[in-house]
C-alpha cells in the first residue's frame, strides 16, 4: 500500500499536496486535510485515496471546471489539459467528464462547429488552416471533415474579402510582385492553390 511520505503547503497556503512514496499523490484544501487527519507515515489503499479525493475534491473541482468550461465551448482535449494542469486526481476524471456531458458542455462536434463559425466571422481562414487548428484542439479527423463539409464554407468569397483588405499595401508594387505577395498571403491563411490562383486572376480581371 502507498505510504504518505510528505505533506507540503501549496503556494496559496489554502491547500496542501500529499505525496505518496515520494511522488505527488493528490491535493486537498486545508479544511478537508484537517478533518481527515492525514499524517506522514500513514499507509492508505488506492480505494481509500479515491474515497478521500472524491469526498473532499469533487464539488470544488467541478465548480472551478465549470467556470473554465462555460467561458466558451471547449474540446475534450482542452478539458483533459485543464485537469492535468491543475493536477486533478485521475479518480475524478470520469465523473467530471460525465457531469459536463450531462450539462451539454462537452461535445467535440459542437465545439468544432463553433470554432469554424467564429473563425469565419471574425478571423477568416481557409479550410486547411481550420482543419489544422481543430486537429491541434484534439478533434477527430472524421468530425473535422464532417463539420467543414456541412458548413459549406465559401473559400473564394473569403479569399476575395481578405485580399480586398490588403490591396492598399501593394498598390504601388509591380504587378508580378503584387501577385506573389497575394499568393503568399492567401497560402498563409490556409487556402489551396486552385482557390489562390482563381482569386488572384479574378482580382486582376477587374483592373
Amino acid at each position: 500500500m502507498p505510504t504518505i511520505t510528505s505533506i507540503k503547503p501549496q503556494k496559496t497556503r489554502k491547500r496542501v499536496n500529499v505525496y505518496l512514496d515520494n511522488k505527488f499523490g493528490f491535493g486537498l484544501d486545508l479544511e478537508s486535510y484537517m478533518k481527515l487527519g492525514l499524517k506522514v507515515g500513514q499507509t492508505v489503499t488506492e480505494t481509500e485515496i479515491e474515497g478521500v479525493v472524491k469526498k473532499a475534491e469533487f464539488q470544488k473541482t467541478l465548480d472551478k471546471l465549470l467556470r473554465f468550461a462555460t467561458l466558451r465551448p471547449r474540446s475534450e482535449k482542452e478539458i483533459n489539459d485543464w485537469l492535468k494542469k491543475y493536477k486533478v486526481h485521475k479518480s475524478l476524471n470520469r465523473d467530471l467528464f460525465n457531469r459536463l456531458k450531462r450539462l451539454d458542455l462537452l461535445d467535440d462536434k459542437k465545439f468544432a462547429q463553433w470554432w469554424v463559425e467564429q473563425r469565419t466571422s471574425f478571423r477568416p481562414r481557409g479550410k486547411r488552416v481550420l482543419s489544422s487548428e481543430l486537429w491541434n484542439k484534439g478533434i477527430a479527423r472524421e468530425i473535422i471533415d464532417d463539420v467543414l463539409s456541412e458548413l459549406k464554407i465559401d473559400e473564394e468569397k473569403i479569399a476575395r474579402q481578405l485580399l480586398e483588405k490588403k490591396e492598399y499595401k501593394w498598390e504601388k508594387l509591380p504587378r508580378l510582385e503584387v501577385k506573389k505577395k497575394m499568393g503568399e498571403f492567401l497560402a498563409r491563411k490556409g487556402f489551396k492553390w486552385s482557390i489562390i490562383k482563381k482569386t488572384i486572376d479574378d482580382t486582376f480581371k477587374k483592373d
